[in-house]
């Protein structure tokens, strides 16, 4: 591993022809997508942080060839792809540079702080040609797309009714961290950084929202987002569901339950889900139903690894990679709208937050909500 230099300009001949992949960011959540990447066969390039001493390590612990200490330096060895890694903050505003120099990029979540990033970074992929892939890793497990499948079929009725909950926990030491619990920098509490997984597996399969009311506030925790929302939401299908995000829950677990007329099915975990996660029960009369759950290959559990097996063969195709701004668009657009209608007291329709509308900008719409909760404290 060596510090990548301007003089250094590999050609295109020289390049592999596995996927050249760089990561931008070298903390925590790195190590997740370097490993994704290793195994979905993408070639380690480089590894890029203002702090060359941890990308040093970082890349020699992970396998990467090179160091550099900007997105510009990076892009001089000819990437395939990027994965942004940083804090939630810097994720619209790296995106957009490395697209301008020509790479695709993956998001880590949330890929933005608004929905006027989410526009600016559709608007820079027409531009430049280049995509973003959207991390909702939940999507990619065999259980929800044996669930996606059993739905479409038409084998288990209409959707009714379910719940979503995101039961985490962070005491007060993990927001004592500088960036942390700051709409500037992390643009919300749970609803935009933790439950966001879960809800995002939610609208996968039963989208598309229709409209929602929420309740948020701070209850627990010294921070300046929500430590809880709850929120009430119903699809176009009809279907109603309940939504829980929160990280004052001492026992933690990820739940989520879909009722159908003709069956249940319920998967909770914490971070990450295999086949032994789900449980499938038959309504009465219904009971071969359960055969055709089972049914299948064996399973690939949720996670990097799973989305990146689709991004890097996208890549290497030169198809579209999963999941893109559009399809990420209407979980963050829920988000937005938890927000709004936590904040405002108004049930919130689905496209109800316009250009105009100051939640458009920023999840708190600069209203310095629960300001009035602290005064009481």
């Amino acid at each position: 591993m060596k510090a990548f230099n301007d003089e250094e300009h590999p050609t295109m001949d020289q390049a592999h022809h596995r996927p050249r992949a760089g990561i931008i960011g070298t903390g925590g959540i790195a190590h997740a997508h370097a490993e994704a990447l290793r195994l979905a066969g993408a070639e380690l390039v480089v590894a890029v942080d203002i702090d060359q001493d941890r990308a040093v390590a970082f890349a020699d612990k992970m396998g990467f060839a090179h160091t550099a200490s900007s997105v510009a330096a990076a892009a001089e060895l000819q990437l395939d792809l990027v994965a942004v890694c940083t804090p939630p903050s810097s994720h619209a505003p790296l995106a957009l540079e490395a697209l301008a120099l020509g790479m695709n990029v993956v998001l880590e979540k949330p890929p933005a702080l608004s929905l006027r990033q989410l526009q600016e970074l559709q608007e820079a992929e027409q531009i430049t040609g280049k995509r973003v892939s959207c991390i909702f890793q939940h999507r990619f497990g065999t259980g929800a797309r044996r669930l996606a499948d059993l739905q479409e079929s038409g084998a288990l009725g209409n959707p009714l009714t379910g719940f979503c909950n995101t039961l985490w926990f962070r005491n007060q030491e993990y927001f004592d961290v500088p960036w942390r619990g700051q709409w500037d920098v992390e643009g919300g509490g749970p609803t935009m950084g933790h439950g966001i997984h879960q809800f995002d597996l939610l609208l996968h399969l039963w989208g598309p929202w229709q409209e929602v009311t929420a309740f948020a506030g701070k209850l627990a925790r010294r921070t300046e987002t929500e430590d809880v929302s709850t929120a009430i939401v119903r699809f176009e299908s009809g279907a109603l569901s309940t939504v829980i995000n929160s990280v004052i829950s001492p026992r933690e677990t990820s739940q989520l339950r879909f009722d159908y007329e003709n069956a249940t099915v319920e998967l909770e975990h914490l971070y990450g889900y295999d086949d032994s996660n789900w449980r499938f029960t038959p309504a009465p009369g219904q009971e071969h139903l359960a055969d055709a759950w089972t049914d299948g290959a064996a399973g690939t559990a949720s996670g990097h690894s799973a989305q990146y097996e689709q991004i890097i063969e996208a890549v290497r195709s030169g198809a579209v990679p999963p999941v893109t701004l559009a399809e990420a668009y209407p979980t963050m657009e829920l988000a937005a709208a938890i927000y709004a209608s936590a904040i405002t007291g108004k049930t919130v329709r689905r496209g109800g937050i316009t250009e105009e509308d100051p939640f458009f900008d920023r999840a708190d719409g600069r209203l310095e909500p629960w300001k009035l909760e602290e005064s009481n404290a």
